[in-house]
């Protein structure tokens, strides 16, 4: 039995793929989320399979919330289900560890289709989100470098570490840390702490998180 929590802000898209999913022989849908916050608890709860996760929620969700739950080492395999199919978010999603990137416009078949892949193990994507995936890929630049002590740092901020935390943790003060953080941001392009572990995890300058 394939087990599947749903994360949607929108009740109705929630009631129409329980009733896509339910009746399927194999598939059982274990619960639902409105928020990324919330799809995080129960995914940790009810550990599911397969999580079908909104791109973007009003209280968050979507990419920051697969960085998380793949941080977390949870072993739900989550796809995105969203009607936003852009350069950028589909690359961030990949690099935060989705499984899969479909977009609303799918079929039943096609949905139960990606369900059982994933479950197997494969990446599912939308044929045009594999197009974009491919030509983003193909454009990416040179593997950045960083230093021992900031990609120490960064590991801490993917477990969810504060800046003071990660200074306690690595016995320098927190403005060592700030400027660390800012030479890894120019490092990686990136203007976050979200996008910098993610784009980390997407050129293998962070271990896999454990289970």
């Amino acid at each position: 039995m394939i087990r599947i929590l749903l994360a949607d802000d929108h009740p109705v898209v929630r009631e129409g793929l329980r009733g896509m999913l339910s009746t399927e022989p194999g598939l059982e849908v274990v619960g639902e989320a409105g928020s990324g916050p919330q799809a995080e608890a129960l995914s940790a709860s009810l550990r599911p399979d397969i999580v079908l996760m909104d791109l973007r929620m009003p209280d968050g969700g979507g990419v920051e919330s697969i960085v998380r739950m793949t941080a977390a080492g949870l072993p739900c395999r989550v796809i995105v289900l969203t009607t936003y199919e852009t350069d950028a978010d589909i690359l961030r999603a990949v690099e935060a560890g989705a499984a899969g990137y479909l977009l609303k416009d799918l079929t039943r078949a096609e949905l139960t289709g990606a369900v059982r892949a994933a479950a197997r193990g494969e990446t599912v994507l939308a044929p045009s989100v594999a197009a974009r995936l491919v030509d983003q890929l193909r454009s990416r630049p040179e593997r950045p470098h960083l230093s021992e002590r900031e990609t120490a740092v960064l590991r801490l901020v993917a477990e969810g570490c504060t800046n003071a935390e990660i200074g306690r943790r690595l016995y320098i003060g927190e403005s060592t840390v700030k400027t660390h953080l800012l030479r890894v941001f120019g490092k990686l392009g990136v203007a976050d702490r979200t996008a910098a572990v993610t784009s980390a995890m997407r050129h293998g300058l962070l271990d896999p998180p454990q289970s």
